[in-house]
């Protein structure tokens, strides 16, 4: 709607009213915008007096709600918050997994009808009431309100073990700076007679020993803790330091950071996909990804892997999107925003995936070649005592192994094996195919560190491209740690009225020292636990939770009305069926799938042995299965806690320990909410303006914003906000007293 076709009224008596105009009339643009602000209070004699208010005069005056500089940087914020890691190296593998290019059907799907709706939800929500997901859901419903806080409880579980990842990435960054890389082959053991490689190295691979060796050094189980890994640890502190530097003056310090943080890993990812495509090898493993299986996409665990995915990809329930939109306009087209931000989040999973898949059909390649030339070797020795010369094909020379090509390989195989079908197994001939090498999925970690590490020592100017790599992944990994510390930082601020630079600071030291325990040796298994259950089960009952409170206590009807005030337009019908129906239902299918999955599947790790030199899967010990369903439990107590306490009265839910504050240009004005207040609150429960009760007349208080103010006006649903206006039920009091 136009930003200036509402009035901004108040109801003194029957027939005062001030327009917009009126009031901007009255602007003095010649006082300094953030240390001086006046209140012209309108008697019901008309009177109108003027008093200055200098900072920090009042303890009813807080610090004015920071807003966006521009809404390219809330853009790329959402989109930073959104794309994170899982991009890289979950969606691959997934894609991967299940069925190829078959298994964006059903995601596109999902995506449609899970993802958009929460998503748009959440922003409207953070949007509309302009507070941390805290103080939303204590307006939506207050018996609900424990969901602000399990999304606070589960933020903070996150930010635990992914800022963990973030270190391994800075460690692998800060390695990289060599020639030839230090993974890129065996380390050899000097004594006095010989020289050996490494066992445990020469057992698995160059890439595969550096990461569990040298940069995890990891014990054989998550009972032997093995004391901390200093490397680790000053990896782990030096991220936090990055978190915490960023974060500490609010989205005025992280929204300029989203500039670079944002868009860089899209630069990487272009410049890899470029570089890939020139490498040969490459168009198999794209041909590999885009060659759908279409018979996977029956089965019901795909449907329940994309929509997870979904899920995490988007961010939601974490409340960070509600924490970012809260410092939006309140006429903000979030509809828009919330298409937009799914929509590149899915093509950036796409292209992540086109990048990793052109890297991994090179490698694989890189792998065949070299399974022919071992084999070929084998089937030289094993001429004259187990395979006839004869049954090879005179066009190969066998002579020069390293000419012999992968096809002329296979075609040797062939013979044989069909000349010596008996005989054939004892040969000990492998087949070396690329399809092969290609089905051996790897996820998280082990594409990161491992598969993608050991690509990039094939690589021309390969310290380069690890550089280039491993900064990509620190700059996603923080994209996503900004929104999630904000889904912690912003709640409790909007909440408990705390300074930003001291909780934020707090938050990281405290978040630091627990983080201790996943940089020890067993830590990889920690990370390991709390991905698996501190973080799923418990989101999927927080949006479930999100959705129920809107479409069914709050009404579905009254937030529709609420979205066509603030958009301007009513949104389409597809968002009332989707959030009142079929978005539960389908959460609820999911939260269902996702209980019996963990039910059935014993609480379980894969632990490097490094006397084997492998991976085997382990059960967790009484002690660590006590702690996964702790984690769950934990991340979920508030929500029963809150209901429990305002159902019983024991907290009156009509406060909620919250206060009436509004936000505009220059200051808050701010009191204690009253029933018979016409603010936000009476239409958050289900009053509009026309329906609340009229103030008592008295005294009007209107902000005015001293500096250049401009013609902009930002107005609420009710039409009682201006740009460097503020409006406040507030009792009488003398003029001193302001």
């Amino acid at each position: 709607m136009p930003k200036n076709s509402k009035a901004v009224k108040r109801e003194l008596d029957d027939d005062v009213t001030e327009s917009v105009r009126d009031l901007l009339s009255n602007e003095d643009a010649c006082d300094d915008s953030f240390k001086k602000s006046s209140l012209i209070v309108d008697s019901p004699e008309g009177e109108g007096k003027e008093c200055d208010v200098e900072e920090g005069a009042s303890d009813s005056e807080e610090e004015e709600r920071p807003a966006w500089n521009s809404k390219l940087q809330y853009i790329l914020a959402q989109v930073g918050f959104s794309v994170g890691l899982g991009n890289v190296w979950r969606f691959p593998y997934l894609c991967q997994k299940n069925g190829g290019g078959a298994y964006l059907v059903p995601y596109l799907i999902l995506l449609v009808l899970i993802g958009i709706p929460l998503f748009f939800l959440e922003l409207a929500v953070g949007q509309r009431i302009r507070r941390g997901s805290i103080g939303v859901w204590n307006y939506i419903s207050p018996r609900l309100g424990g969901i602000g806080f399990a999304s606070c409880v589960v933020c903070f579980f996150v930010a635990l073990y992914y800022n963990v990842i973030i270190s391994w990435s800075l460690f692998y960054f800060s390695q990289s700076f060599q020639q030839p890389l230090p993974w890129h082959e065996c380390p050899l053991v000097k004594n006095k007679t010989s020289t050996y490689v490494v066992p445990e190295c020469e057992k698995s691979s160059a890439t595969t020993y550096y990461w569990y060796r040298e940069a995890l050094d990891i014990s054989n189980s998550i009972s032997e803790g093995g004391g901390l890994n200093w490397k680790m640890t000053v990896c782990l502190l030096a991220a936090w330091s990055m978190v915490c530097l960023a974060m500490i003056k609010g989205i005025q310090s992280s929204g300029k950071v989203m500039y670079f943080s944002s868009l860089f890993p899209y630069v990487v990812l272009i410049c890899f996909l470029v570089r890939a495509l020139l490498l040969k090898g490459s168009i198999d493993g794209i041909r590999h990804m885009f060659t759908p299986k279409l018979e996977i996409m029956l089965e019901a665990k795909v449907w329940r892997e994309a929509a997870t995915q979904v899920f995490f990809a988007l961010g939601l329930g974490f409340g960070g999107v509600i924490a970012f939109s809260s410092y939006n306009k309140r006429d903000n087209n979030c509809h828009f925003d919330a298409v937009l931000v799914s929509f590149i989040n899915f093509f950036t999973s796409v292209l992540a995936t086109l990048v990793v898949f052109a890297v991994l059909g090179f490698k694989a390649n890189i792998m065949n070649s070299k399974c022919v030339a071992l084999n070929t070797n084998k089937i030289v020795a094993l001429l004259e005592s187990s395979i006839e010369p004869s049954l090879i094909p005179h066009h190969i020379n066998l002579t020069q192994v390293s000419q012999v090509t992968a096809e002329d390989y296979h075609q040797m195989i062939q013979i044989i094996k069909g000349v010596k079908e008996d005989e054939y197994p004892k040969l000990g001939l492998e087949s070396c195919s690329i399809e092969d090498e290609l089905n051996q999925a790897v996820q998280g970690t082990g594409l990161a560190f491992i598969a993608f590490t050991e690509a990039m020592t094939h690589f021309p100017a390969s310290p380069f491209w690890s550089v280039m790599f491993f900064l990509m992944l620190i700059n996603l990994g923080l994209g996503s740690m900004f929104g999630t510390i904000e889904g912690i930082l912003t709640p409790l601020i909007d909440t408990f009225k705390v300074r930003k630079e001291f909780l934020t600071v707090g938050c990281c030291v405290l978040a630091f020292s627990i983080g201790l325990l996943f940089v020890q040796r067993s830590g990889n298994y920690f990370v390991t636990m709390f991905d698996d259950y501190s973080a799923t089960l418990p989101l999927l009952i927080v949006v479930v939770l999100e959705n129920v409170a809107i479409a069914w206590f709050y009404g579905i009807d009254k937030f529709f009305e609420d979205l066509r005030d603030m958009l301007g337009f009513t949104p389409y019908r597809f968002y009332y069926y989707m959030w009142k129906y079929i978005t539960p239902i389908l959460l609820l299918l999911l939260l269902c799938a996702s209980f019996i999955q963990l039910t059935m599947t014993p609480p379980s790790y894969s632990a490097w042995i490094q006397e084997e030199a492998v991976e085997k899967t382990l059960h967790f010990p009484p002690w660590g299965i006590a702690v996964c369903i702790s984690l769950v439990v934990m991340a979920m107590m508030p929500v029963p806690v809150v209901f429990c306490l305002r159902y019983f009265n024991i907290i009156d839910e009509n406060t909620s320990g919250l206060s009436t504050v509004s936000y505009k240009k220059g200051r808050v004005i701010k009191e204690s909410p009253r029933p018979e207040d016409d603010d936000d609150a009476s239409l958050i429960h289900g009053k509009t303006p026309s329906e609340a009760p009229s103030p008592m007349p008295g005294k009007s208080i209107y902000r005015k914003q001293s500096g250049g103010g401009g013609t902009e006006v930002d107005t609420a649903p009710n039409g009682r906000y201006g740009i460097g206006y503020l409006m406040a039920d507030m009792p009488d009091m003398p003029e001193s007293d302001l």
